[in-house]
């Protein structure tokens, strides 16, 4: 059985880690959240109000596309990972695209900030949220989601979409 990888992707407090539990639940996945995979040196540096380099996120990213390769092996696997720009989306993907799933998290920047500012003991500060939105890539395939739907009602609807 050739098994897939779902990958929920958006700005930080889009609600990547919500849905994609949720997902990785009804789809009897394995769920990995992408921030448990950064180092420690680039949650300091979020910590601190600096954004995140292309350097910095590609060591981030390989490891990500290193754990989907080798959860494909045994299960499908959902990850949360904000996948900002178009050169990230083939990092989490190389060697794998054809069993890849897209799906984002679209969201105002209003909406968002209210939900990074509702939030407690999360590295991701509010002054970031910004930065994110600058160099947001918007993906013309896959998945699009409006994050102001019920959490239930996102994943009713991304099951639809993917005919489950």
């Amino acid at each position: 059985m050739e098994y897939s990888v779902y990958y929920i992707m958006g700005v930080s407090g889009s609600g990547k880690s919500t849905i994609g539990k949720m997902l990785a639940d009804k789809l009897d996945c394995t769920f990995l959240d992408g921030d448990d995979f950064h180092s420690g040196t680039n949650i300091s540096k979020m910590k601190s109000g600096s954004s995140l380099s292309n350097d910095d996120r590609s060591l981030w990213l390989s490891v990500l596309n290193k754990q989907a390769t080798e959860n494909l092996k045994k299960a499908c696997v959902v990850i949360a990972c904000s996948a900002l720009k178009e050169e990230y989306r083939r990092i989490l993907q190389k060697g794998i695209s054809d069993r890849c799933h897209w799906i984002y998290l679209k969201g105002s920047y209003e909406t968002i900030a209210m939900r990074i500012n509702g939030r407690k003991e999360h590295f991701m500060p509010v002054n970031l949220l910004q930065s994110q939105f600058d160099i947001l890539e918007e993906p013309s395939y896959g998945i699009c989601i409006n994050v102001q739907l019920s959490p239930s009602v996102i994943i009713k609807n991304i099951l639809k979409e993917l005919g489950s």
